[in-house]
């Protein structure tokens, strides 16, 4: 790890899983995407980016498991309590994302807004201004619905 201008530390919930990450993060996005939504359980997932060289694991890595995706990606889980922590995707090389909901206390960012929108649950309404993006990428301009 480098020099930080400020260090991110979190965990799963039942704190066997411990990590670092150091600001400045990457970026903050709702995921919208039907894997992360079956991976989570939940409408959608807010992902906290960073640079794999600003992380560090501060526990044992036995308790972290990893999932590899039929897509290559990889998404790593805490061993006992089953919490859902970070995702990895040969798309994004050398980028890591840790569920926001993992980090203690305020990151460095907050969302800046959802993508993969077209996949997005149906009984679920974004109602917030952030902006949206889909399309085949997830991550291409959306207009907004009137």
């Amino acid at each position: 790890m480098g020099k930080a201008d400020d260090i991110l530390t979190g965990s799963c919930l039942c704190g066997a899983v411990t990590f670092e990450i150091e600001t400045p993060t990457s970026y903050c996005c709702h995921c919208h995407c039907s894997n992360c939504r079956r991976a989570h359980g939940a409408a959608f997932v807010t992902w906290l980016g960073f640079d794999d060289e600003d992380f560090r694991l501060t526990s044992n890595p036995d308790d972290l498991v990893n999932y590899h995706t039929d897509t290559g990606a990889t998404r790593s889980f805490c061993r006992k309590c089953g919490t859902t922590l970070f995702y990895k995707s040969p798309r994004w090389e050398g980028e890591n994302n840790v569920a926001l909901g993992n980090v203690h206390g305020e990151a460095d960012r907050v969302p800046e807004h959802h993508m993969y929108v077209d996949h997005k649950a149906k009984w679920h309404q974004i109602t917030d201004s952030l902006p949206q993006k889909g399309g085949e990428t997830g991550e291409e301009p959306k207009a907004r619905p009137s």
